[in-house]
């Protein structure tokens, strides 16, 4: 198999097309260039080939994780979960994993303390922040070091009740369902029950 043609992509930065005599294109990376010394007018054999392609793929993979980590942050798992999807080895996600945290593009830590600091913003409870920490496949260990780092649920508690109870401060059920309410935004009933009382209302559990 002969390269017909080596030329830059016009669409894409750092890609190659190498046009093969079949008509076939292969789309390389500059570092495959280098690495398999490329050229027009080269002769593959068919294993180098094989090889050239698989080295190829697993470079798109590497650039389409670091794609979807630089438009969304991903825990590792999530990631990892995306590589499969795009049919990569377990091996190879492991390693394109391992590749992206040594270059501080994957950082779980990091990821943990964005996601509470995210849904603590949108005025969610503790609940609620751990139960995303798990949909995200956070590890447990970094659960505490991010959580560490909100303030107490008493703001946006107030700033709840002073929405929800505004009109109908007197209302029972009006406090029970701003209640219920901060209930299923992740809040403890011990902290609800002390808004409550901030409020001058009160609550049965």
């Amino acid at each position: 198999m002969v390269i017909r043609e080596l030329k830059p992509s016009q669409r894409v930065e750092g890609r190659w097309l190498a046009v093969l005599e079949d008509g076939s294109i292969l789309r390389l990376g500059e570092g495959e260039v280098v690495r398999f010394a490329l050229y027009a007018g080269k002769e593959l054999t068919d294993q180098e080939a094989l090889d050239i392609q698989d080295c190829a793929r697993r470079s798109g993979l590497k650039e389409k994780a670091l794609a979807l980590l630089t438009r969304k942050p991903q825990s590792r798992r999530e990631l990892g979960r995306k590589l499969r999807e795009w049919e990569a080895s377990d091996q190879e996600a492991e390693a394109i994993c391992d590749r992206l945290e040594e270059l501080g593009y994957l950082n779980d830590g990091q990821y943990a303390a964005l996601v509470v600091r995210h849904y603590a913003a949108r005025g969610y409870g503790e609940k609620k922040l751990r139960d995303e920490l798990y949909r995200r496949g956070v590890p447990r260990a970094l659960w505490e070091d991010a959580l560490d780092q909100l303030e107490g649920p008493e703001g946006a508690i107030d700033a709840f009740l002073a929405k929800k109870l505004s009109g109908a401060p007197d209302d029972p059920r009006a406090v029970q369902r701003a209640a219920d309410a901060l209930a299923r935004r992740g809040f403890s009933w011990s902290d609800i029950r002390e808004g409550l009382r901030r409020w001058g209302a009160e609550v049965e559990d």
